[in-house]
Formats: C-alpha cells, structure tokens, sequence
C-alpha cells in the first residue's frame, strides 16, 4: 500500500528538462565562488598570520591577516556575488510547459 501511494504523489521529472542544466551550471558557479572564498581566507590568514605576533601590523586596529582575509575577503565575496548573479544566473519558471505550479 505504500508503494503505491509514492507512485501517486510523485511528480513526473523529465531529467532532459533544461532547467537541470541551468541549476547544475549554476551549483558549478557557487561551488567557484567558495573555492575562491576559501583560498582568499587561508592565504591571508595563515600566510599573513603565521608570523609572531610582537611582528604583526596593524590596520584600524586589527591585525593585518585579519583585515584581509575576513574584512576585505568578504567585500571581495559580495562583489563577485553580485558579479555572478548579475552576469551569470538566469531567471528559471517553477511551472512546466502547460503552466501548472509544481
């Protein structure tokens, strides 16, 4: 009896629809972006950070690393975001082709 009752409620997926494409390039894109975001943070925290700290300077009062990798690196996220989003992402209907809401 359960099976049958997964039968009825489970909607038809046509792995052939395009918007499978337009969501797996756009999970590719996202996946970049952290890729991007996380090699920003380890190279400014534990390049700049790893030395003692009576050698670190300073920029409105926190440590140089910090500033860059978490203040600036996260500036430099937004912007790309936007970049991505703006330039890349494309607006996907949530109805099929005969217009029904899924």
């Amino acid at each position: 009896m359960k099976g049958s009752f997964e039968q009825k409620n489970k909607p038809d997926i046509d792995p052939k629809d395009p918007r499978f494409k337009i969501a797996h390039r756009e999970a590719l894109i996202g996946l970049i972006l952290v890729i991007i975001n996380f090699a920003w943070w380890y190279g400014f925290a534990y390049g700049l950070g790893s030395k003692p700290v009576s050698e670190y300077t300073y920029i409105f009062g926190l440590p140089a690393w910090f500033f860059y990798s978490c203040v600036v690196g996260f500036l430099v996220m937004v912007v790309l975001v936007i970049i991505a989003v703006k330039g890349f992402f494309k607006e996907v209907p949530f109805e099929d082709e005969e217009g029904e809401s899924k």
